[in-house]
């Protein structure tokens, strides 16, 4: 499945016996929480499944955003609907940042079948599709979590990545540059990575730019299809759409998928003997 839907094809695929199952993870930095969002409208049929507390572990040591315990994710997919046969739609409010997470977190699950619906709710209603309050009452899936089929790093491996590979920073240029940090413990950035900023991923329109322009966006970085090349964010969430638009891209695929530095600035950040460089420079 490609890691991208556009709202035509999830139109037709929502009349296929069985639909795919559609997960709305609406969610903002600085709120409010994503659900008000949902009870307002959303797909239907989707059914809710939030961030901080579904996608995530408790904020501590490891991150704001840790990986979740496996049993604790399979549980919630499982309430979700989520079947191990069944493809998975996932969508946010448009840029596709928080949707990358839950499509990254499936199929470091070991789902094989995921997409971020191109251009999110705010395409969806543009186009006049069909909307709903009505509360989903799933059935129980039956999907079960086999962690570690995406691969990730820690602290020391993102720094050594840093040096001999590709880092990419997906933060906006000016928390990579160290300007502003408005929610993490120091400003700055990993010694060495580079600035990829996730907004770059998706044009005017709201859509997800086309294979050719994120290929050629990347190369512009650096990122080819034989080196190693991994992602970091603030918690570990809009890193995600660096890696989808990797593979959108052709970049790399799911022989060869990009890592995940899931702690991210938020982890670095709180170790005060790591470096943290300023700057618009790699460092």
């Amino acid at each position: 499945m490609h890691p991208l839907i556009s709202t035509d094809d999830l139109t037709s695929a929502l009349w296929e016996a069985p639909p795919p199952t559609l997960l709305d993870v609406r969610w903002s930095l600085l709120g409010p929480p994503g659900r008000e969002d949902f009870e307002r409208g959303h797909l239907p049929g989707a059914v809710y499944v939030d961030l901080d507390t579904d996608l995530a572990a408790e904020p501590g040591p490891a991150g704001r955003h840790p990986l979740p315990d496996p049993g604790d994710l399979e549980a919630v997919l499982r309430r979700a609907g989520v079947d191990g046969d069944r493809p998975v739609v996932v969508y946010d409010a448009d840029n596709g940042s928080v949707a990358a997470r839950a499509w990254w977190l499936l199929r470091w699950a070991g789902h094989e079948s995921v997409a971020v619906l191109d251009g999110g709710y705010a395409a969806w209603v543009a186009e006049e599709r069909t909307i709903t309050t009505d509360r989903p009452n799933p059935a129980e899936g039956d999907f079960r979590v086999r962690p570690g089929s995406m691969p990730v790093v820690d602290a020391d491996s993102a720094a050594r990545l840093a040096r001999e590979g590709i880092l990419l920073d997906a933060r906006a240029p000016e928390r990579y540059r160290g300007d502003v940090e408005p929610v993490d413990p120091r400003p700055g950035h990993i010694p060495g990575a580079l600035n990829a900023p996730f907004s770059a991923h998706v044009a005017a329109s709201g859509r997800w730019r086309s294979p050719e322009e994120l290929a050629k966006h990347f190369a512009d970085l650096g990122v080819d299809a034989v080196g190693q090349v991994g992602a970091y964010c603030g918690s570990g969430v809009t890193a995600c759409s660096v890696l989808l638009a990797l593979e959108h891209a052709g970049v790399t695929d799911r022989q060869h998928p990009a890592v995940l530095y899931p702690g991210s600035w938020s982890n670095w950040s709180a170790d005060p003997a790591r470096p943290a460089a300023t700057g618009s420079e790699a460092g």
